[in-house]
């Protein structure tokens, strides 16, 4: 009976604690909603792409903002002049800075791991490196979803930026592909692949959570 008692009290603490963190996440997204509007009219943005208000489309993005797994990724242009190429480059920046970032994030993985010796695998893990980014970028343009796009003009030119959001969940298994691919692509040994393989899925599973 007291380990009954003892394993709700748990259940219970452990669910409030849950609910205590949501709320926190819930506020800090409300005070960043309303921080970043301000920011948003007084340096000059407007909305672009949609009937919505710039009020609502913010708030509709903090919002999705609040779901599991969900990240904020954005993509900007700057000296433009055609709506058309400033959304496709906003997207192509986003879609490069993703990649960069998921390569970057592989070799601080590498680095990180005392068991592999680089020095035997050469130049073999700067193919890799190369090939991942590539593929990554390839991979990751299904997973990311535009959520509102604004425009601030500078004479003839415009500056553009458009926000997404980014299933982790979905975009860590596309990854993860993307690595296999990459490692088909070099002469890396396969028991490096595997290796990094393990610990960067390892990673990408602590990112997500």
């Amino acid at each position: 009976m007291k380990k009954l008692i003892f394993m709700l009290s748990l259940l219970i603490g452990v669910s409030s604690l849950s609910f205590s963190i949501d709320k926190t996440k819930e506020k800090l997204l409300a005070k960043q909603f309303k921080t970043k509007l301000k920011s948003l009219a007084k340096d000059g943005w407007e909305i672009s792409g949609t009937s919505r208000t710039l009020e609502v489309a913010l708030y509709e993005h903090y919002e999705k903002l609040k779901m599991p797994d969900y990240t904020e990724l954005s993509g900007e242009v700057s000296n433009c002049i055609s709506i058309n190429v400033c959304r496709q480059t906003a997207l192509n920046n986003a879609i490069l800075y993703y990649a960069q970032q998921a390569s970057s994030f592989l070799k601080a993985r590498v680095a990180g791991d005392q068991q592999i010796n680089s020095t035997a695998v050469g130049s073999e893990f700067d193919k890799v490196y190369t090939a991942y980014e590539r593929l990554v970028a390839a991979e990751i343009k299904g997973e990311i979803e535009e959520s509102f796009s604004i425009v601030r003009k500078n004479g003839d030119v415009k500056e553009y930026k458009t926000f997404f959001l980014v299933n982790e969940k979905k975009a860590g298994e596309k990854r993860l592909r993307a690595l296999e691919n990459a490692f088909k692509e070099t002469s890396v040994a396969q028991e490096y692949a595997k290796k990094i393989s393990e610990f960067v899925k390892e990673g990408f599973e602590t990112e997500a959570k």
